[in-house]
């Protein structure tokens, strides 16, 4: 998970201060000490760190934090606000062009998911905007990097424009005419990357740039590969004028530098990022839900937002009626599996729930081949043993073990976690529940987690 090592040493610095009834200002000095030593482990830039730790020390030895009856929770409260300053306050989304088609240019070195991670924000625009994209195969140069984009365009069925090895300048100005001519109201160029900047990248871009004018410029970059993800960004920005960062990979080992620094450093937000490998998983970047992820505060709107997505209204309000009924059944069950399969891993999910520990699920997942199993035992099953699970016997397990190419331990697994979710609907199948359900379709998702803890 992004910024786990960071989140677990600014925690261990706040566990000593709530453990004092008042803070002296030598506290103070120790925690910040600590907070300090943390950033720079996390590859912050030196001296957004020094700024960081000056405001906070300043607001934190403040007479109305030192005389709180709770002086840790108000120390904690000025880190988010500052955390969530340093990375930029608010949300920023894509300039759309004043009329059609948005141009999007995407840049970045080699490496940082830039022809993906194109094809990903495509993809986000479409679902959650209605946008028509349209993909751009600007990069001549890479070996199937054209293959590259046609592939993940395909898996998305968003259309590619490729010419080939032709002039990338006159690729973009023909793609252009095309979305105009075909109805598409976003145009994602994909242009050349470098393993370093060098100026025939540069050149490149700018005449890119100066002949398309786009209304977008986004950078992406690698939040594994910290500092150097920043002086990219300064690089690119002092060049091209960038109006944004994509930052990939940030579901791997990364130490959080990048998302701290690039803001404070460039002056230029970061908008979107990119939470794994599947072609859906990347999503705006709201820094106030990032500083509160980091500080183990959790993040319920993004929670309740990855629900949305993955529920369906009219099931959602289906699945509510059969709680308030107490007919939760096996299919519904498996409804609800397929739905957390689209949010993502488990440990993804509980570091968005406050008081959550996310290390103790770190690796759990619900992989296709668990899914597949599933699948293959609740069709073995007859359509009266799905709707009533109690009459499944000795003789009625082996034979669904049989048809699904399983063995008896896993149907009695699938019923046992299946019974743990049954009880605890019933415990919630109120007017509440369905209320919950049918505002935000997250009931049925936290019942499906429950089940599986």
């Amino acid at each position: 998970m992004a910024f786990e090592n960071l989140a677990d040493k600014l925690n261990a610095a706040f566990k000593k201060l709530r453990g004092k009834g008042r803070l002296s200002a030598a506290d103070i000095k120790e925690a910040m000490r600590e907070v300090r030593l943390a950033l720079l482990e996390a590859d912050v830039n030196f001296k957004v760190v020094k700024d960081f730790i000056k405001v906070v020390s300043e607001r934190a030895s403040g007479a109305d934090v030192l005389e709180s009856l709770t002086p840790a929770q108000m120390v904690i409260k000025i880190v988010n606000e500052e955390l969530t300053d340093l990375m930029g306050s608010e949300s920023v989304k894509i300039n759309m062009g004043s009329k059609p088609p948005t141009v999007v240019m995407m840049v970045g070195l080699q490496g940082a998911g830039k022809t993906t991670n194109c094809a990903k924000l495509a993809g986000l625009m479409r679902s959650q905007n209605g946008k028509r994209p349209l993909l751009v195969a600007c990069d001549i140069y890479r070996p199937a990097a054209i293959r590259q984009l046609e592939t993940v365009g395909a898996q998305l069925n968003i259309p590619v424009f490729e010419m080939g090895q032709a002039d990338p300048v006159e690729i973009a100005k023909a793609a252009i005419v095309h979305a105009r001519k075909h109805g598409n109201d976003m145009v994602f160029l994909d242009t050349a990357g470098r393993l370093h900047i060098d100026e025939a990248l540069m050149t490149e871009l700018k005449n890119v740039k100066r002949a398309v004018d786009p209304d977008e410029i986004l950078l992406v970059v690698d939040a594994m590969t910290g500092q150097d993800a920043v002086s990219a960004a300064s690089a690119f920005d002092e060049a091209l004028g960038i109006d944004g960062v994509v930052l990939t990979k940030t579901d791997g080992d990364a130490r959080g530098g990048a998302a701290l620094s690039v803001k404070a450093v460039t002056g230029k937000p970061i908008k979107f990022i990119g939470t794994g490998e599947k072609l859906d998983q990347i999503e705006p970047f709201h820094p106030d839900r990032m500083a509160s992820r980091i500080l183990g505060m959790g993040d319920v709107l993004s929670l309740i937002e990855k629900a949305e997505q993955a529920f369906d209204e009219k099931k959602a309000e289906q699945m509510a009626e059969r709680l308030r009924q107490n007919k939760f059944t096996l299919d519904d069950y498996f409804d609800q599996l397929s739905s957390l399969r689209s949010m993502g891993g488990l440990e993804e999910l509980a570091g968005m729930i406050p008081g959550i520990n996310a290390k103790a699920l770190q690796g759990a997942t619900m992989d296709e081949s668990t899914l597949n199993r599933t699948e293959a035992i609740l069709l073995s099953m007859t359509p009266y043993e799905r709707e009533n699970p109690s009459c499944l016997g000795s003789s009625r397990k082996k034979r669904i073990a049989r048809g699904s190419g399983t063995e008896v331990v896993d149907v009695n697994r699938l019923l046992k976690q299946f019974d743990m979710m049954q009880t605890m609907a019933k415990q919630m199948s109120g007017k509440g529940m369905g209320r919950a359900m049918k505002r935000g379709k997250k009931g049925g998702m936290l019942g499906g987690l429950e089940g599986l803890f």
